[in-house]
Formats: structure tokens, sequence, C-alpha cells
């Protein structure tokens, strides 16, 4: 009984407890979940609290016009941020159409500002893998890559050119531009030092410009070495300078089909029967059994020997059953120049590639393929380089007979030179030819007219492919000075002789061939003795 009326006692109690706890964590949840005040958030009014309706109206539309506003912003930074992504977007592509994709650093239009990053960092690289801060270890002296110097006026080089000066006001306008735009930059430099210093400096000139060097790897960057004089005796300020090589840029890829081109060799020709008999034996195997996309002009200036070649060229037809020849007969003073003129305009097919030849030239199928390649109406012209042979019988004169001509005909130093002062072999399309204005027919005899040609080819808009080719040759004959010249004419006339001839190490041997015999003589008593 007790502990039923204790029990009874307790449970209002508990009773009581329990909606205290109640009530308690009603408070709290009401606390919790009322909006924060302050700057987060502005309080609403709940919906049972004693405030007027229009308080709580007010506070709604303060609230949906805060929301509005900042809507309104962020359509504006949406559209400023899609019109920059637009221009950087234009930018790209203009930039791609001028330089499509590099082959190593490929542009990503969805990230400007990484590809941005890509090109600079590969530029950076370019110097840290050229020979500019530390040197590389070389496996012989030929992997050497020579600088060569220049002051204001001069560059002296070891790659002379065409010029042959070992030291030469340069001559090419890309050269001058970059040694000139290098020493300005250099200047620049140094007349707005990056430190910033209160005291007065000097300025720098071209004047105080003392030498340079320069040098090429053609897979990285040129490097620049400058100095300039000093504040004082014995000082001096040194520049370094790197033009670095961007990543290699695709053009264009195409397809192009030459099984219709057709080549119109033109040769200009006066006696020299047996050289044309050689001539065309080369013509029969190369243009003819190899290539077959040939035609045959043979421009012949008088009578004599005039049947023995027109003989020649008939016989060749009958066994090679080729029927694309022209035979054009002249009855007057030869004039290379008016016979390769005559023969390019006697052409009445479609436009051709025409190959403007002498009879002591030896060509190969390759070549009339390059010869094709490197043309374009109304685009480029073919300058081929010519290998031009040294007389075989110094050449060979140790040997116990003079091999072949087809055994000959090995590019070498001992063997021959790259003939880079010549300009009579050349390709161009026939329209292209007409429209330049062909050969100057004022020049008569046997040079002249090739430079007159070339150099209207290159005062045009046309590109002038000037490389050499490995399937081209001059062959070796005698040349002869005239008793009639001038003593200059024939002192020039002789160095040519003389450079055709033989390499200047054979030369030697030749100078001093009885010194040499003399020697081995000696050798010869010396060693019986023993």
């Amino acid at each position: 009984m007790m502990l039923r009326r204790g029990f009874l006692v307790f449970l209002p109690r508990l009773a009581g407890l329990l909606v205290v706890a109640c009530c308690s964590v009603s408070i709290v949840y009401m606390l919790a979940c009322t909006p924060k005040g302050d700057d987060e958030q502005l309080a609403l009014p709940r919906a049972h609290s004693p405030t007027d309706k229009e308080e709580y109206e007010a506070v709604l539309q303060e609230r949906e016009e805060q929301h509005r506003d900042y809507i309104v912003s962020l359509k504006k930074q949406i559209a400023q941020l899609k019109a920059e992504l637009q221009g950087r977007n234009e930018q790209l592509k203009n930039m791609q159409e001028q330089f499509p994709d590099s082959l190593d650093v490929h542009l990503d239009h969805s990230n400007p500002a990484k590809v941005q990053a890509n090109l600079l960092a590969f530029l950076r690289s370019q110097i840290a893998k050229a020979e500019v801060h530390s040197g590389f270890k070389l496996s012989t002296e030929y992997a050497v890559v020579p600088f060569e110097s220049f002051t204001l006026q001069k560059v002296y080089q070891l790659e002379t050119g065409l010029t042959r000066h070992p030291e030469e006001k340069p001559v090419r306008r890309d050269k001058r531009d970059e040694l000139t735009e290098v020493i300005e930059l250099a200047l620049g430099s140094l007349n707005h030092p990056e430190a910033d210093s209160n005291a007065r400096q000097r300025v720098f000139t071209a004047s105080d410009f003392v030498e340079g060097i320069y040098r090429t790897e053609k897979d990285k960057g040129t490097l620049y070495e400058l100095t300039f004089k000093g504040d004082a005796k014995h000082q001096f300020k040194k520049m370094v300078l790197f033009r670095p090589f961007g990543p290699v840029m695709k053009v264009k890829n195409e397809n192009v089909n030459m099984a219709d081109t057709l080549i119109n060799i033109i040769v200009p020709l006066a006696k020299r029967a047996s050289k044309f008999r050689q001539f065309m034996q080369n013509f029969r195997e190369m243009g003819i059994q190899q290539d077959g996309r040939i035609h045959l002009t043979v421009v012949y200036f008088g009578k004599e020997q005039m049947n023995e070649v027109k003989s020649i060229l008939e016989n060749t037809s009958k066994s090679a059953n080729f029927k694309n020849f022209t035979f054009i007969q002249l009855n007057e003073e030869f004039s290379r120049g008016k016979g390769l003129d005559i023969g390019a305009r006697v052409w009445k097919g479609n436009n051709v590639v025409l190959f403007f030849c002498d009879v002591d030239i030896y060509f190969t199928a390759e070549f009339l393929n390059s010869c094709r390649l490197n043309t374009q109406p109304g685009k480029k012209v073919f300058y081929p380089v010519l290998f031009s042979q040294y007389n075989p019988s110094i050449i060979y004169g140790h040997h116990d007979s003079i091999p072949p001509l087809e055994q000959q005909l090995i590019i070498k130093k001992e063997t021959g030179f790259w003939r880079d002062f010549g300009f009579g072999m050349t390709c161009q399309y026939r329209s292209d030819f007409i429209n330049i204005g062909g050969f100057d027919l004022d020049i008569k005899g046997w040079g002249g007219e090739d430079v007159h040609l070339y150099r209207k080819y290159l005062h045009s808009n046309l590109i002038v492919v000037r490389t050499p080719v490995r399937g081209l040759f001059h062959l070796w004959h005698e040349k002869r000075c005239p008793d009639e010249l001038t003593p200059e004419q024939y002192k020039m006339c002789m160095q040519s002789k003389a450079m055709n001839e033989a390499s200047h190490g054979q030369l030697g041997m030749l100078v001093f061939r009885q010194e040499i015999e003399t020697h081995l003589h000696r050798q010869k008593l010396s060693s019986k003795k023993t």
C-alpha cells in the first residue's frame, strides 16, 4: 500500500518534469530556426508575431528587390564573360588560320591561357636545350657549330655563299636586318635597365658597339653575344641574347599528281655532234625509258654537223619508238638565249614545264620529278644548283683507267663542286616564261642571258626555288681561252679553267709533283740502304 501511495505521489511530479522538458526543447528549436539578423540575413517577423501586416510586406518587398538586383548583376557578369570568351575564340581562330597547329604545341580553343603558357614554356626550353649557359659533349670536331663575328660595318663568315667573300657588308637583307635589330635591342636594354636606380645612367649608342659573335643551331635558335664599351678603359658591357625558334607549324598537306605533267627539254646546239650523241644516250635511258612524260626540242644553229645531229636524233626515235621531238634549224650565229626563247615559243600545246638544258648536262629520272614538283604556274620556278664534274684525267690519274661515266657521277669534294654561280639550267612553266618577257635577245654567244632571266624572276612575285640537287651534273669538257681576249679577260678565263679542272688539293699535287717524286725517290733509296 505504501509503495502504491508513493507511486501515486511521484506520478504528478514526473508529468510536470516532462512538460517542462518539452517546453524547453520547443524554445531551443524556435531559437535555432529563427532567421539570423545582422549582415548575413535580414530577420523576418514570424507569422504569428504581433507585427503589423504592412511591416511584414515591406520587409518581403525589400528582400525581393535585393535578390532582383543580385540576379541582374550576375547576368551582367555572365554577359561580359561570354563576350570576352568569344573575343578570345576569335583571336585563337585568326591565329590558327595564320599559323596552323604546331606539331609539338597544340592549340586548344577552350583554354587560350594554357596555349600561351605552353608556347612560352617551349621557347624557354629552347634556351635550356641550346649551348648557351654551358657546353655539350661533342663526338668530333665536325660537330662544332662555329660562331661568325660582326661589327657595325662587316660580317666575318666561314660560309661565304655566292660572293665567296670571307668578310663583307651583308648583302642579304634578312642577315642585315637581323643584326641591326639585335644591336638596337641590346642598346635599348642597356639604356633602360630593369633595376630601378636614381643614379644617372649613361646613354649607350651604336658607336659604343665593339663587336659581336653569333651562331645558329638550326633546331633551337640563334645565340648572340655583343660587346660594348664600358664606363672606363678596359671595361666592357657584355650582352647575351637568344632568338628561340618556335615549334614547327603545319602549313599545307596536299596530294600532288604529276602523272600527266609533261616536260619539254629545250637544247640549243651548234656543232658538238659527239657531245650530242652522249646526251641522247642519257636522254633515252632517263627520259624515254624511265620517265616517259617528256618532249625534246633541239634548236640547231648553222649547217655544220647538222646532218650528223639529225641522224642521231632520228636513230633514237626509231630504236626507242619515240616521236615527241622537235628539230628547229636556224642559219645564223649561235645564241643560247635566242635558241631557248624560240624553242619555248614554238610550242603549241597546253601549258608545259620547260627545262632549259645544255648538251653537256647529265640528268636522272629523279631530277625530272624534282623539276615538276618545284614548279607551279603563276607561283614557283625552279633553279637547281648542279654538281660540276672535275677533269676525270686528273681525278683518276692514279688509276689504271678512267671508270665509265655512270661511276664517275659521285658527289664528293674530290670529284667536283656545286656550281652555285651558274643559272643556265632552270625549270618553269611556259606561261611564266612568256609572261616574264623571255630572254634578252640582244645578248649574243654563250653566257649572260641566264643571269638576266634569273634576275627577271627575282624581281617578280614568283617564288624562286634555289637548291642543290643530286640528280643533275655538268660533265667536264675542256675550256679554251682564245688569244684574242684582253689580258684581264684571259686571266679570268684561266682562273675559271683552273677551278673546273680539279680541287685545290689536287691542283697542289700537280704543282708540287716534282718535289713529291723527289721525296719518294729518296725514301726508296733510304729503304734499300737499310
